[in-house]
Parts: structure tokens; sequence; C-alpha cells
């Protein structure tokens, strides 16, 4: 694999490597702007080394580790303990976040890193901006908010889950803690053996994942009202004690056309589902 670097035709920067993929954007005085883009590709060069250099480490619930993607994503789990939970929960967001920094300086107003769906931000005074969300609509981050990291998670999405929300997206002061928060929402959204809810052990999907033997979600059919609001109670309670311990600014949660919001997830009417 080799690190495979972009400068899209908008002025966008695409950043790949592996399982990873970032979207880079930057406003501001423009040589501010390239210099910093220059600094994020060289330091997401070291990224994915860095992280498989400890990755049996990182699947584990709480080795010691070193690298600083590494302990970036152990501080941002650890709150959420004694509940199961391994760095690995926060990778997305630490990655943007990591990256993020080497773009934010002196002249650049605002940027982002959209690692899959994972967000760190950069606003300066008076600066927002305005993010699509993975189940429609979209929410505005304006610079006086807290939140500087968006993270989405479900079943649907691109990792494993132990609940069944279509989506969860989660507001928080980091990406990184976006990225733990939104899972563990999502694991939240939940109805226990369920006909209608497919499941298999993570170790069946993904030899090395850090689930073992947790049973994930790999289908969910349809369900009636009720049920939906049931599961969609649960995470939406989940999401409210998050909030109280000051862990998450918001949050989304979507099921099955329902959807269920917290906190300065504030959805224009577009983005409320029938």
């Amino acid at each position: 694999m080799t690190v495979q670097v972009q400068h899209l035709p908008d002025g966008r920067l695409h950043l790949n490597h592996g399982p990873i993929d970032l979207i880079c954007e930057a406003w501001g005085e423009a040589s501010a702007v390239q210099a910093g883009y220059r600094r994020a590709v060289a330091r997401f060069r070291t990224v994915l080394e860095e992280l498989v250099a400890e990755l049996p480490l990182l699947r584990r619930e709480n080795a010691v580790l070193n690298g600083p993607i590494a302990r970036k994503m152990a501080a941002a789990v650890a709150p959420f303990r004694p509940a199961f939970i391994t760095p690995m929960a926060a990778v997305a967001g630490s990655v943007a976040e990591t990256i993020l920094a080497e773009i934010a300086a002196p002249g650049v107003r605002r940027a982002y890193v959209n690692n899959g769906g994972d967000i760190a931000l950069h606003l300066t005074l008076g600066s927002s901006l305005t993010c699509a969300m993975a189940q429609g609509g979209h929410v505005t981050i304006s610079a006086d908010l807290p939140v500087r990291g968006i993270a989405t998670s479900g079943w649907r999405g691109r990792s494993w889950s132990l609940g069944i929300a279509d989506a969860v997206t989660v507001l928080a002061h980091s990406a990184a803690m976006a990225d733990a928060a939104a899972t563990m929402i999502a694991n939240a959204v939940n109805l226990a053996d369920h006909p209608e809810v497919l499941r298999r052990p993570a170790v069946q999907m993904q030899a090395e994942s850090d689930l073992g033997h947790r049973l994930v979600t790999v289908g969910v059919g349809p369900l009636a009202p009720a049920e939906v609001n049931r599961a969609l109670g649960a995470g939406l309670a989940a999401a409210r004690d998050l909030a109280a311990r000051g862990l998450i600014e918001g949050a989304a949660l979507f099921l099955q056309g329902q959807v269920r919001t917290h906190g300065q997830m504030l959805l224009p009417k577009e983005a409320e589902l029938a």
C-alpha cells in the first residue's frame, strides 16, 4: 500500500492509505492553507504505520499505549468505561483530529478533515461550517458552539455495531470523543432477541475484530413503529446521560423512518423523517 495524495479540482485535499481515506478542506490566506496542506501530507505519511505498530493493543480495553494517536484514542474512550469499549471506537475521529492539527494555523479561518464521515473541525471567531448528515439533512456548526467534532455510527456503517440504529450522529468537543460516543449510543439503540434482527459473532465477520465473539448486527427487518420507538428511546436515554456528563453536545438517532434528537442537534425541517 502506498500513500495517495490528490489535490481535487475544487481545491480539496484527498489523502488515502489503505483503510484510511480523508477529505480535507481549508479556507483562509492562500499561503497558510497551502502550508497546512503540506504539513498534513507529511503527517499523514506516518499515520498508518504508527497505528499498525500498536494494533493488537488498540483492540484491547485497558492496554498501555505509546503513540500519540493511540493515546488520543485511549483518552477518548476512557470516560465510557466500565462499559465495553476499546480504543478502536475512536480511531477515525482521532486520525481526523491529528491531521486537522497540521492544517489549523494562523491564517486559516476554518477547516475540516472528514475521515469517512467522522469529522474534525477548525473554526475561528465568526466562522461556521455546514455538514451533511448520513440520513439526510444537515447541521451547521458555528464557532461560538463548543463543538469541534462530528461522528456517525450504526449497523449500516463501515464498522460493526452491537445495536440496530440505521445511524447515530453525535456532536462533541472533539472528533475522537464524538466517534466513541456515537459508537456507544448506536449500541444502545437495540431490541434484545428480536426475530427481525440478524446477528453474527464479530470474529465471523472480521477475524481480527476488537469485538471478539460479541454479536454484531448484520441485518434488520421491518419493525413495528412501537418497537422502533422503544429502541430509539433506549438510545436517547444513553445520549441524555452522556450529555449530562459533559461528553457530548448533541445527538440525532435514526431508525426506520423515525428520528430522535437531543442537545445542540437542531435539524432543519428537511431532515425530519416521516
